[in-house]
């Protein structure tokens, strides 16, 4: 079978990692035993490029129970669980991911994964649907279709779309509420503070800390560094947004202006150069950045690394920017998804959600069919099954509706 993984030994530790992520994916199982009667993605060829975690494995079974044969690549170079990667060749998928790829390596571990002829793909960050059509447009013609998990992949797709250059539909699996209300707001929230701190040590109470971005992550990051006991900084360039994060409690200003007072900063835009050299010159010493978005622009490492006059590696995931005038400036995790290089991505219970999307969207691209090419969001159905599921998984009980009540939901005669 075709694979390449750092090393097949690691394979006992992945799957106990995978084993445990298990036992916090509740739904995603559930799904799986109803897939193992139905076999719905029999005969189908699943390309997927998503972060290679044991999250990510525990939807990978899922495919794979549910009868797909899978190509799986990674969606960062430094992401990978190496015993992840190996667990899951001994499942029988072909996986090309390894933690510290080469630009030039993870674009070729991409390009295997369209060698695979997928029927439906999978995609997190949208560079495997980029590389599709730009590379490999006699594959994105087969293609029955796709999802994508992130919010700076479906920028991009909907970039393709207005262009008209979009071969096949795609389901915007971030945009459902299970998912980007929870995923985006209680996982990055957890796992950036949880990457942030693994990189530093630091003590966040007291600190001014700088968010970029008021989305659902960046409303995540705000909303646990406050309880950390940081004084808790909002940048943002949307004015609806800006003011939401004001009402919620928060001091909003430019960055230009952050930058002078902050001591940590975090960026969660999915833009480009949203802490740079202008800002970096007016940093205190000893300052912390860091990035949650998907690629690692945000921060721009290229003004950093023409600044520095010294750069050295003081810890694991974190690197020292001596400047000419003797400031000191700390970049955790190269700037790319602290959550994912410094620690170990979101917690289980809210990529169980998220997942359990990606497994039903994929269902229902390979065997109902009928979309057009564009972006499309998922079903309000899908998401009120996928928060059934949860809600059962964790013994909780709410209401239903009585059928006068739902007549008077569907009426427009009945008011006071």
């Amino acid at each position: 079978m075709d694979y390449k993984v750092r090393d097949l030994g690691l394979a006992s530790k992945g799957r106990s990692q995978i084993s445990w992520a298990e036992k916090h994916m509740p739904v995603l199982v559930m799904l799986r035993e109803k897939a193992l009667e139905e076999k719905p993605l029999r005969g189908a060829r699943i390309g997927a490029v998503l972060h290679v975690t044991k999250e990510t494995a525990v939807l990978m079974k899922t495919l794979r129970a549910a009868g797909a044969e899978i190509a799986l690549a990674g969606s960062n170079p430094l992401s990978t669980q190496d015993d992840v990667a190996a667990a899951l060749v001994e499942e029988g998928i072909h996986v090309y991911a390894w933690r510290g790829e080469t630009e030039e390596e993870y674009y070729w571990a991409i390009s295997k994964v369209a060698e695979f002829k997928p029927h439906v793909v999978l995609d997190d960050g949208a560079d495997l649907h980029a590389y599709l059509h730009s590379e490999a447009l006699d594959v994105a013609e087969k293609v029955r279709g796709g999802t994508e998990e992130t919010t700076t992949g479906v920028v991009r797709l909907h970039a393709l779309e207005r262009e008209g250059l979009l071969k096949y539909p795609v389901i915007a699996v971030n945009d459902a509420y299970t998912k980007h209300l929870f995923d985006n707001r209680y996982g990055t929230g957890q796992s950036s503070i949880d990457g942030l701190l693994r990189a530093t040590n630091i003590l966040l109470a007291g600190k001014n800390f700088v968010v970029a971005g008021y989305g659902w992550c960046g409303r995540g990051i705000a909303m646990r560094a406050r309880g950390m006991g940081a004084r808790v900084i909002v940048t943002e360039v949307d004015p609806i947004r800006a003011l939401e994060a004001y009402m919620d409690g928060y001091t909003v200003m430019p960055m230009i202006k952050a930058a002078e007072i902050g001591d940590i900063f975090i960026t969660a835009t999915g833009n480009r150069d949203v802490i740079r050299r202008e800002h970096i010159e007016r940093m205190k010493d000893g300052v912390i950045l860091a990035n949650s978005g998907h690629f690692n622009v945000e921060v721009s490492v290229k003004d950093l690394e023409e600044m520095a006059v010294e750069k050295r590696r003081i810890r694991p995931h974190l690197d020292e920017y001596k400047l000419p005038d003797g400031r000191r400036i700390y970049l955790a995790a190269e700037g790319r998804l602290v959550n994912l290089v410094a620690a170990e991505g979101h917690p289980s219970e809210v990529m169980d959600m998220s997942f359990a999307n990606q497994y039903l969207s994929a269902v229902y691209l390979y065997r109902e069919g009928g979309l057009k090419p564009g972006v499309h969001r998922v079903p309000l159905e899908q998401d009120r099954l996928v928060a059934s599921l949860k809600l059962k998984a964790m013994g909780v009980e709410i209401d239903s509706l009585t059928e006068e009540q739902r007549r008077y939901l569907e009426s427009w005669k009945l008011g006071t």
